[in-house]
């Protein structure tokens, strides 16, 4: 059995691939570039390939299959980057990997917390020796009422981990889970987006899914609302977010994710100009913090996504 993994970064998977695969008795090879059609036949010879979230359509499944994969074990929670059913008619398996879901959520939480209080502007400013309390007033976190959107683990876990805030805390989903109905509040979505002072997006990337907050969404919000997004990049209408962040509706967006992340992502563009003219806009704004689709890493997250991808690779053999 023989994983090639996609990706692959020496500074902190390496040690957990090295391990679970000598483990398992299971050999691997790797390239830290995104899987395209010019770097298929890397994965020759190889079972199994893991990748990270990027576009796994028809055409790029069939060359694999053409190689000799008959397994995609994704280093991530979403499998919304893969054509499930062209894979399926092709006869490749499509896992996924499943990881400490307190990694995002409390990301998603530092993020409020650090939005209410405009603590990234504060340290900025303190930075250029900018010392005045003008323009740096925030609002207590206490006192906010919370929207979860999606409550699907990570959902819940950031819920159960707000109790201690005393926020009100309001939840939507498309079904009712009851350990979240315990220690929240199900509304209807409009009534989430009306009512609330900060919105957290935790639903997955389906195409059903694609452009979930758009214009009419956010002219049902507040005035002034926080938007925090862990999840997916495609979940939010950008040019409609950028319309209301430049108005003042949205009064502070917190995005560890954007629509067109792949390929730009855990790469270094130090010097060099960024793609993208939404996401440069985004940058351009002092009411915006972004962070590059990192709320899962920590040591034991990316410890579990491999020891899931390994695990399953090892259940094919």
């Amino acid at each position: 059995m023989k994983i090639f993994v996609y990706n692959l970064r020496d500074f902190d998977e390496k040690k957990w691939f090295d391990k679970y695969c000598g483990q398992f008795g299971i050999e691997y090879e790797g390239t830290p570039d995104y899987p395209t059609e010019d770097n298929v036949d890397l994965a020759a010879g190889a079972e199994v390939i893991s990748i990270i979230p990027c576009p796994m359509g028809k055409d790029l499944l069939e060359r694999f299959a053409s190689v000799g994969v008959r397994h995609i074990a994704a280093r991530s929670i979403g499998l919304d980057h893969i054509d499930l059913a062209a894979a399926e008619m092709l006869g490749i398996k499509v896992t996924n990997a499943h990881y400490s879901p307190s990694s995002v959520a409390n990301y998603a939480i530092l993020m409020m917390l650090s939005s209410c209080r405009r603590y990234t502007q504060i340290l900025r400013r303190a930075a250029l020796q900018v010392f005045t309390l003008r323009g740096s007033m925030g609002r207590e976190f206490s006192d906010c009422t919370v929207g979860i959107i999606g409550s699907g683990s990570i959902g819940k876990t950031v819920i159960r981990h707000l109790q201690g805030f005393g926020c009100r805390i309001l939840v939507w989903n498309r079904s009712r889970d009851e350990q979240a109905a315990a220690m929240a509040e199900y509304v209807p979505l409009e009534m989430l987006l009306a009512e609330s002072d900060i919105i957290s997006l935790h639903l997955p990337g389906k195409p059903e899914l694609f452009h979930f907050l758009g214009e009419e969404e956010f002219r049902l919000m507040k005035n002034g609302v926080i938007l925090v997004n862990t999840a997916r990049g495609s979940l939010i209408d950008e040019d409609a977010l950028i319309a209301n962040l430049q108005s003042g509706k949205v009064g502070y967006a917190a995005l560890d994710t954007i629509e067109e992340e792949t390929g730009l992502y855990y790469h270094d563009f130090q010097g060099k100009t960024l793609p993208g003219k939404k996401l440069n806009i985004l940058r351009s704004l002092p009411n915006v913090d972004i962070t590059p689709h990192m709320a899962f890493y920590t040591e034991k997250a990316v410890a579990e996504q491999i020891e899931c991808v390994v695990r399953a690779a090892g259940e094919l053999g």
